[in-house]
């Protein structure tokens, strides 16, 4: 058994190194992108039993959303972004503790026997969690600007109507800039160490002991995704919010 921080390349496509977390980001997309071409092929004037289910999560979600946004048209605004983090980091969570996925690989033959995994948890990439926290805080930026105006929301950023003021925007702009690595960091953090757990338990004990670790990460897969799609919601709210 071998635990790398790192993802292992499997090939090169045109000198562009793909890797097996890579590899699972793109089964979660396509996953996501028949079901909802599945669903959009299968609606009707008067819905049936899995039409009902998918609207009625939806309209669950934006009653969810409107309760942190207080405004219906600004949830129907974040909608989109929100739910693509949401689904798109709960599949990637959850593919990640299938049977198969860190296990089933290449033989790695070299001074140390080691299996090159052809899947692993998405989020375990630092680098994949990295670009979802830079695509969370540009989005709130490009929002922000849309909704308050240029001036008056860089503004937080840049005053010179006094030194409090200046000293307060240069605050602002640093824990801007932090929310990329709080993002980051917390949801790797958290799948990278539920990985490593699973890994050491089934070498442990490979049958049953490792039943309520499982659950526990399924858990986590779906707090973790609810966590970063909430706070990129409450971010986009304080950040598209007129001051007065």
């Amino acid at each position: 058994m071998r635990i790398s921080f790192f993802p292992e390349i499997l090939f090169e496509i045109m000198g562009w190194p793909v890797s097996n977390t890579i590899i699972s980001a793109w089964v979660a997309m396509a996953l996501l992108i028949v079901m909802g071409l599945f669903v959009r092929s299968r609606l009707k004037p008067v819905p049936g039993k899995m039409q009902n289910i998918v609207e009625a999560l939806i309209e669950g979600m934006e009653g969810f959303m409107t309760t942190v946004t207080g405004d219906k048209e600004k949830t129907r605004k974040f909608f989109p972004l929100i739910a693509t983090f949401f689904l798109f980091i709960l599949f990637s969570n959850w593919l990640g503790i299938l049977p198969g996925v860190g296990s089933i690989g290449l033989l790695e033959h070299g001074e140390e026997k080691a299996i090159i995994p052809f899947f692993r948890s998405t989020n375990s990439d630092i680098n994949m969690t990295l670009a979802l926290a830079i695509i969370s805080v540009m989005a709130i930026q490009i929002f922000g600007v849309s909704i308050v105006g240029f001036s008056k929301y860089f503004s937080r950023f840049i005053s010179f109507r006094g030194p409090v003021n200046f000293f307060v925007g240069i605050l602002e702009l640093v824990a801007e800039t932090a929310k990329i690595i709080s993002f980051s960091f917390r949801l790797f953090g958290n799948i990278f160490a539920g990985e490593v757990l699973l890994m050491v338990i089934f070498f442990l004990v490979p049958l049953i002991v490792p039943l309520p670790f499982l659950f526990l990460e399924i858990f986590v897969g779906f707090i973790q995704a609810l966590v970063f799609s909430m706070l990129t919601l409450v971010f986009l709210t304080v950040a598209t919010t007129k001051g007065h």
